[in-house]
């Protein structure tokens, strides 16, 4: 999941997994495979960094914790 601040300034929090494509109309539109389309304050190149981090962060191997 990533978050993402929309045109009116209300943060949404979106599954990145949906994400079907992100196009600049100037605006940058984020387009679900669901049909949902949101238009948010970041750039598209700010999303593509977020989906990034954040598979990154859920792919990566973590220590197992003792105790």
């Amino acid at each position: 999941m990533i978050q993402v601040t929309r045109i009116n300034h209300v943060p949404l929090v979106l599954n990145s997994d949906l994400i079907e494509h992100v196009e600049t109309t100037p605006d940058t539109v984020i387009s679900l495979t669901t049909g949902h389309k949101y238009m948010v304050l970041e750039s598209a190149d700010e999303v593509v960094r977020r989906v990034v981090a954040f598979r990154r962060e859920i792919l990566s191997p973590r220590p197992l914790r003792e105790g």
